[in-house]
């Protein structure tokens, strides 16, 4: 059986083009793929290179997507007869689970009513690219003369407040999810998401020069979940209500019992959908420790689970986990006010601190001697010494000695002379 020669890819500068060029967003390329919407980013900035099966399906996606510039409009109807496959980057999503059970794809030309006033999705009439399930699709011609938009003019027009809430709108609840994963407690998974984000907008000038933004906001999220300090809160110190299904609760307790970071870099590789070197970045490790972190983690889940042995299987049993849950994510707004309250009380607390510091050394200086004085040693006890006696009556012998020194009393050398009794 022979194989079908591999097709070059084009630089990465010419990737975007063509995407931009067919009108399509990351999230669309990303899901013909079946890649997260941050890989392809990675894949047009050049910071990683597609690799593997899904590095030649992205190069045949890129090579139709440059023929379809010249397609005929009986080419067109054929080109639009596949359908995308499922991306893992929405592992996290939550009608994921629902929509895998489905048998028959969605009608693409007339959504159902419940589907039709979510946000439109804008594409050309030539290209008739298929768009994710629950949009409304209108169809505008753009003039051939008007230069493709950037993405990044439409970012600079946006206040940091708009850009921020974008982000979180974006990036939350997928993030909750898979800090549900790591920690296993709903109400953890919440706050830790909620505190990166307002560490996030604490340092958004940072955050926004960031080359991805998404990925600084998980890393920063996954390390407040699984900081250890959570074990001496009151309110952590016991479990939370495991899942309601059997197969749930085994596959929570499998990952619970992996070391942290095994933990991570499991959720990143088979739940986020990152590349080896994306997942040994965020976690801090060389690509050779998360293959082998990877490995270990997924040995101990097939131990426990022989059923998803399979990566496959796994990865879809992680979305259909973290999609059982309810799990929502604050108000945009909400998270940045309450990191501005935080941030205006521990700023007051840092400055009362002060204040009282400043305070108690002036008492201090204000109150202390001038001069050295030695201190007074305390008394000791001296052994040996026969207690004071009062003076009392002489005894017959002491009166015959008294009367003797008077009666003898010498004057002169004479009185320096020993006498016999």
């Amino acid at each position: 059986m022979t194989q079908s020669p591999a097709i070059p890819l084009p630089p990465p500068k010419e990737r975007r083009r063509l995407r931009e060029a067919a009108s399509l967003t990351r999230a669309q390329l990303a899901s013909r793929v079946g890649v997260t919407g941050e890989t392809v980013r990675a894949w047009e900035t050049g910071r990683s290179t597609p690799r593997g099966r899904k590095g030649e399906k992205y190069a045949k996606v890129l090579d139709s997507l440059g023929d379809e510039a010249g397609m005929t409009p009986d080419q067109d109807g054929a080109a639009d007869s596949d359908d995308p496959e499922p991306a893992p980057g929405a592992v996290l999503s939550r009608g994921t689970a629902r929509a895998r059970r489905k048998t028959a794809a969605p009608d693409r030309k007339r959504p159902a009513a419940k589907d039709r006033g979510r946000g439109p999705v804008t594409v050309p009439d030539r290209s008739r690219t298929p768009v994710p399930h629950g949009h409304r699709v209108i169809l505008t011609e753009r003039p051939r003369t008007t230069p493709p938009r950037r993405p990044d003019d439409a970012i600079a027009a946006l206040t940091p407040d708009q850009a921020f809430d974008a982000l979180y709108a974006f990036c939350a609840p997928a993030l909750v999810r898979q800090t549900y994963l790591l920690t296993g407690r709903r109400e953890l998974a919440r706050e830790s998401v909620e505190r990166a984000f307002q560490i996030a907008w604490q340092r958004w000038p940072e955050v926004a020069r960031d080359r991805d933004p998404a990925g600084w906001v998980r890393a920063m999220a996954y390390e407040c979940a699984l900081s250890p300090w959570h074990r001496f809160r009151p309110r952590y110190r016991h479990p939370e209500p495991p899942p309601p299904d059997a197969f749930d609760r085994a596959l929570m307790d499998s990952l619970l019992k992996l070391p942290p970071s095994y933990r991570r870099t499991l959720v990143l590789y088979d739940g986020v959908g990152l590349g080896l070197p994306e997942t040994a970045a965020e976690t801090e490790a060389s690509t050779r420790a998360a293959v082998n972190r990877l490995a270990h983690a997924r040995e101990a889940v097939a131990e426990r689970l022989p059923e998803l042995a399979d990566p496959e299987t796994l990865h879809w049993r992680l979305v259909e986990l973290a999609s059982v849950e309810r799990l929502r994510a604050a108000k945009p707004s909400v998270v940045r006010e309450g990191g501005e309250r935080r941030a205006r009380f521990w700023t007051r607390a840092a400055i009362a601190f002060t204040v009282a510091l400043i305070g108690t050394t002036a008492l201090t200086a204000r109150t202390a001697p001038t001069h050295y004085e030695p201190p007074v040693p305390e008394g000791e006890t001296v052994q040996g010494v026969p207690p004071r006696m009062a003076p009392g009556p002489l005894s017959g012998s002491e009166r015959e000695l008294r009367a003797k020194l008077r009666k003898e009393e010498q004057r002169g050398p004479v009185r320096l002379l020993p006498q016999p009794w």
